[in-house]
């Protein structure tokens, strides 16, 4: 008989007051008002509650197609602009009327994925440190090997060691 609290369009005072009336008081009939009478207003409530849901949802869905059909056009007056200030190169005039026209930018779509898009940060960095800058495209710089150390050999290459080679030679001390 009666919707779960989040879902109901009833205040949890009246809810309350219909839980008394389906239980403690009904047997009791007042003029005008008894659990059949509450029951059946409730049910009157929720019925108009379920049709503004629906009635929102297409309210929603009506608004996300005028938004795509804005859009569309938007995209296709850019290109129409596009066009006709290339056809206009010969006549000032016109040009002058198309150079006053200053569109919106177009909206870009992320994909299709609907919902927010969550970003991953590393673990132990914070939000806008140096090492959360967006990586550096292409191929890492060459790490040349540095004199007295060898690749096949013990502790030759490792950071550590060629950080401490290249500041013995930034320095001018021997390895």
């Amino acid at each position: 008989m009666f919707d779960s609290p989040e879902n109901d369009s009833i205040s949890p005072a009246l809810r309350g007051l219909l839980e008394l009336f389906a239980t403690d008081l009904a047997d009791v009939k007042f003029p005008d008002v008894d659990t059949a009478v509450l029951g059946e207003a409730a049910a009157h409530v929720r019925e108009k509650a379920e049709a503004v849901a629906r009635a929102q949802a297409a309210l929603d869905a009506a608004r996300q197609v005028l938004n795509e059909s804005q859009e569309s056009l938007l995209q296709k007056g850019q290109r129409a602009l596009a066009y006709a200030k290339v056809f206009a190169e010969d006549d000032a005039e016109l040009g002058a009327k198309l150079e006053a026209i200053h569109l919106p930018r177009p909206t870009r779509k992320a994909g299709r994925s609907e919902g927010p898009q969550a970003t991953v940060e590393p673990v132990g960095m914070a939000p806008g440190s140096e090492e959360n800058a967006p990586r550096r495209r292409g191929r890492p710089p060459k790490v040349r090997p540095v004199a007295g150390g060898s690749l096949f050999t013990e502790g030759g290459n490792t950071p550590e060691s060629l950080a401490n080679a290249q500041d013995d030679a930034a320095s001018g001390l021997p390895s």
